[in-house]
């Protein structure tokens, strides 16, 4: 029998999406890293160095994207969520960003009242 309370169980969603995003980003990152090193010359070490650099990038935004986002993730996983969750783990910097810069802009505005303050 599920348990509702199961901490996993209930993350099941947002961990499908990033592990399979992630199995997808493998080959893509793979298939990004021989292109782009043989724009910059045709050599085995530069291919590895850019494979490498774009499969750390991958994986820290996996990383990120579940911890900052896995636990409200609710809806099961389809086609389209899937891809937006690819999408994620490559754009994580621009999603961070822009995170940060509407936390910033808030950030003038006073808090609002605590319930049964009255206010």
């Amino acid at each position: 029998m599920i348990n509702d309370n199961d901490p996993l169980w209930k993350l099941r969603h947002a961990l499908a999406g990033l592990a399979l995003a992630l199995a997808l980003s493998v080959p893509l990152a793979a298939w990004l890293g021989a292109t782009l090193a043989d724009l910059w010359g045709d050599s085995y070490g530069r291919r590895v160095a850019v494979y490498a650099l774009l499969l750390a990038h991958v994986v820290a935004g996996t990383v990120l994207l579940f911890v900052k986002v896995a636990r409200h993730e609710t809806r099961p996983l389809t086609g389209g969520r899937l891809l937006l969750w690819l999408a994620s783990l490559w754009l994580w910097p621009l999603l961070l960003l822009a995170r940060r810069r509407g936390g910033a802009a808030a950030a003038g505005t006073p808090p609002p009242a605590p319930p049964g303050d009255g206010g």
